[in-house]
């Protein structure tokens, strides 16, 4: 599995506003099939910047490491 680095989310955001204006100019010409393209990298854009903050929110989160029992210890 591909993990996007997280020092890349702001080139990662300005590809999906640049998808945006390209779906925008190609419904205005009226280039059906490469709007449809566009909506699938768009897609997959959001999907990278959505996993990206969810590694953010996650990574921020205190982790419960348990409290050892007797028996774990002396065992």
């Amino acid at each position: 599995m591909l993990r996007p680095d997280p020092a890349q989310r702001p080139r990662l955001a300005e590809i999906g506003d640049n998808l945006v204006a390209r779906i925008t100019e190609a419904g205005r010409e009226g280039w059906l099939g490469e709007i449809d393209g566009l909506e699938v990298s768009l897609a997959c854009a959001l999907d990278k910047l959505a996993q990206l903050d969810a590694d953010e929110a996650r990574s921020r989160q205190p982790v419960d490491l348990g409290m050892p029992s007797f028996a774990q210890v002396a065992g």
